[in-house]
């Protein structure tokens, strides 16, 4: 049976967007981030003109998704969040890219990708509404 670390990071990976949170000068934020999960490993594509990227490198950051807006066949619904030490990383151009096409613009500027990687030390699921949540290895999708 997988841990609650291990179910999260295979719930994260059903999704294609998340949120990033940590601290900025002593403030919290949450930012959205287009991920990917690859050998247990969250790896994160973020607008570099945000600057996010500078206050995650180095640090703790909880990364989590959902399928709120889109529940599974069944009714499935869950949310889950990772928590671990972050680290920038140049990609390959495979891992680049299985990302998919980037965005043209970012709150009207230029998109400039920049990569990051979590590494999961804990793992929190959650699920909603009373219903079950989808077994382990259910290849499945959090959107249509």
């Amino acid at each position: 049976m997988p841990t609650d670390e291990h179910l999260a990071v295979e719930l994260i990976g059903r999704a294609d967007y998340g949120r990033v949170a940590t601290s900025m000068r002593a403030l919290p934020f949450l930012g959205c981030v287009r991920h990917l999960v690859l050998d247990g490993r969250v790896l994160l594509r973020l607008h570099r003109g945000w600057g996010y990227h500078r206050a995650c490198v180095g640090s703790v950051v909880a990364y989590g998704s959902d399928n709120l807006g889109f529940p599974e066949p069944g009714g499935n619904l869950w949310s889950a969040q990772i928590v671990g030490r972050c680290e920038a990383i140049e990609p390959t151009a495979a891992q680049i890219a299985l990302f998919g096409p980037a965005p043209s613009r970012v709150d009207g500027e230029p998109f400039d990708a920049v990569y990051l990687r979590v590494e999961p030390q804990f793992g929190t699921v959650h699920s909603l509404d009373d219903h079950p949540l989808p077994a382990a290895g259910t290849p499945l999708r959090s959107r249509p």
